[in-house]
């Protein structure tokens, strides 16, 4: 189990199981991979593809620490190409009420903030967002 508090404090009994809870999934990956797992047993490469984004190295290290906090099971078969495959274990599949509760807490949410329009020239035209510059740390005009 991963510590992250800041505080040097115990924390407070009401709320010491949440800081747990989330000392074991508040990775930043964690809760899709066991997103990902509620559904089934999946190889290793079939997490990387769903998972858009994830680094190889981040996923590992992700998952070892799951598997470390009892939260899945990596089965390895003994043959060439290796093949291993993940699964929840009981305990992580006592994670599916709280991801589906998040899930209903999300679709509450507004949605993303719509782009701004930009604001039209003083000829009354649109200006192109693709033609204002910026200049980088050292100078240099970047489009």
């Amino acid at each position: 189990m991963s510590t992250r508090r800041t505080a040097k404090v115990a924390c407070q009994p009401e709320w010491c199981p949440v800081e747990r809870t989330l000392a074991i999934i508040g990775g930043v990956w964690k809760v899709i991979i066991i997103r990902e797992l509620l559904t089934g047993t999946k190889r290793y490469g079939q997490l990387h593809r769903a998972l858009h984004g994830v680094t190889h190295k981040m996923l590992t290290q992700q998952l070892r620490e799951l598997e470390r906090d009892g939260v899945v099971h990596r089965e390895m078969y003994p043959q060439v190409p290796p093949k291993v495959e993940y699964s929840l274990t009981a305990r992580g599949r006592r994670l599916d009420p709280l991801l589906q509760e998040m899930h209903r807490w999300g679709n509450e949410l507004p949605g993303p903030a719509a782009k701004e329009e930009p604001a039209p020239a003083p000829n009354g035209r649109m200006r192109p967002a693709t033609s204002r510059r910026l200049v980088g740390a050292r100078g240099a005009i970047r489009r």
